[in-house]
């Protein structure tokens, strides 16, 4: 099956300073997939900024919410997708990312790609953000976040463990089917996830087309990405902040840190 057209939806909550970054790379990957239609929405998520403003100059289809929850601005954004391409009929693709993040050239390409191969959702992977990364969280992250990927030379393919709303695709069919996205403050991707793989839908975990995404230690969401790398983040003059006591590090159990997926 080939999409009809796709639908790029980016929730945003005071992201005036990122959503210009991130605009312009949806905006370079939709030219990979012309001259299939795309429709960009931006669900502006009680915006104090000028996130609106910025996205809506930037070519986006701006909707507002009062809702801060991102549950629910990530289904008012697809409601309103569908409705500008109520004309494409049902086989269209809703691709999901984050104000905060920048998606790569071939992003939409890959993911229409798995709906040629048959698959219902793709979920793809972050990388952290290398401006606004510090190395020991970057490390801390990483050591994480690849500890189930295979050496590349025994097994090319990872099929990861994560889900991210920030790199998350998924046909509007079978998501309109096991009910959308629910207005949870986080965790509406896993749970979104969680009822697709239940319903029996074809889902593809594949690490080609990581999305950078803001290493920050204050996020949008409770218990989202920024809380994880705040954990992650040792405190002025504790022990784990004097980064060459590697051995102290090491004593530390991989349970302690516990990454969202």
């Amino acid at each position: 099956m080939t999409p009809a057209a796709l639908a790029v939806v980016i929730p945003a909550h005071n992201e005036e300073h990122r959503i210009h970054a991130c605009m312009r790379s949806v905006h370079a990957a939709v030219e990979h997939v012309a001259p299939m239609p795309v429709v960009i929405v931006v669900a502006a998520d009680a915006c104090t900024d000028a996130t609106a403003t910025l996205a809506a100059r930037a070519g986006a289809h701006v909707v507002n919410t009062p809702s801060r929850n991102v549950g629910a601005a990530r289904a008012v954004g697809i409601d309103h997708a569908l409705k500008l391409l109520a004309d494409a009929g049902p086989e269209v693709w809703l691709a999901m990312t984050d104000a905060d993040t920048t998606v790569p050239a071939m992003w939409l390409t890959h993911q229409v790609a798995w709906v040629r191969r048959g698959y219902d959702a793709v979920l793809g992977t972050i990388r952290l953000a290398p401006i606004t990364a510090g190395a020991f969280r970057v490390a801390r992250h990483d050591a994480e976040y690849f500890g189930t990927r295979p050496p590349e030379e025994t097994e090319p393919i990872w099929e990861h463990p994560h889900v991210h709303g920030a790199n998350l695709g998924v046909s509007a069919a079978a998501y309109l089917r096991v009910g959308g996205f629910a207005p949870l403050p986080t965790g509406e991707d896993r749970d979104l996830a969680a009822r697709l793989f239940a319903a029996g839908y074809q889902i593809a975990r594949t690490d080609q087309h990581a999305v950078r995404t803001a290493a920050r230690l204050r996020g949008r969401a409770p218990g989202g990405l920024a809380d994880l790398l705040a954990s992650l983040h040792p405190a002025p003059h504790s022990p784990d902040s004097v980064l060459h006591r590697g051995s102290r590090w090491a004593r530390r159990s991989r349970s302690d840190i516990r990454y969202p997926v």
